[in-house]
């Protein structure tokens, strides 16, 4: 099978996850969790590009808010862009471990793959259970890397392979299934967690997400993979049948 590698067009990752099944599935799931009513406000950290401002606006409605906080300038200026039909919505450069935000200002807080990234999670749950008023709902949709399934006919390249994105590539890797336990730290009610597991057979549609031969070249860098290893790795890729499997875990918690 021919494909042309993630790392040789490059797009953006948010919006690419965003627009497959898998990441239509579980935002529309997390979507309807969040129960969010017309007049509300809702902020959305780490907004990116505006991959779900335009949703919760329209959950929203002409009457409510959305607030987009991204330490990303130019990610903001694409957001604001994106959402000019939205005069509800409101974009802006900030520090989600440090908001500008009042104290019990919002009714609803919202994660997308952002607390993977973060220097400081705790401290970043801690601030999103500050700006909730009581009754206030946060929804967390956070990856856990250390779920991350390759079929493979060697099971140690897959393994060595995910050892690599969660020791060096993502700087929370297993934060999915910490979330439960930094919210209740920050005083948060934890309501439901629900996984959303995604299964890719097709390679191009899988490496859109994964960048499959970006990452293994740095993990045969790293000494994670041998060169050998690398290279077989990326031909069983392009010429099986694909199976990749990864869960995401979509907390909810309120505020008393």
């Amino acid at each position: 099978m021919a494909i042309t590698w993630e790392a040789e067009r490059p797009s953006d990752y948010l919006t690419r996850l965003a627009s497959s099944d898998f990441g239509s599935a579980y935002k529309s799931l997390v979507l309807a969790e969040l129960g969010l009513q017309p007049g509300a406000t809702v902020v959305d950290l780490g907004c990116g590009p505006a991959a779900d401002l335009a949703p919760l606006a329209r959950a929203v409605g002409s009457a409510g808010r959305v607030v987009g906080i991204d330490h990303d300038a130019s990610a903001v200026a694409i957001a604001a862009q994106a959402t000019l039909a939205h005069p509800q919505v409101e974009v802006e450069v900030g520090d989600v471990h440090r908001l500008t935000l009042a104290t019990g200002s919002v009714d609803r807080v919202h994660t997308d793959r952002v607390l993977q990234h973060v220097d400081d999670p705790d401290a970043v749950i801690a601030e999103a259970a500050r700006i909730m008023r009581p009754g206030g709902v946060a929804a967390f949709a956070e990856p856990d890397w250390g779920t991350l399934v390759i079929d493979s006919p060697d099971p140690s390249i897959p393994e060595a392979y995910r050892r690599f994105i969660c020791d060096q590539v993502i700087r929370n890797a297993r934060i999915g299934r910490q979330v439960p336990a930094l919210c209740e730290h920050n005083g948060l009610t934890v309501s439901r967690v629900l996984p959303v597991t995604g299964v890719f057979r097709d390679v191009a549609t899988a490496d859109r997400v994964f960048g499959f031969q970006r990452v293994t070249h740095r993990a045969v860098e790293a000494g994670y993979l041998t060169a050998g290893d690398g290279a077989a790795w990326l031909s069983h890729l392009r010429s099986a049948s694909l199976f990749v499997s990864l869960t995401l875990f979509a907390t909810f918690a309120e505020r008393s």
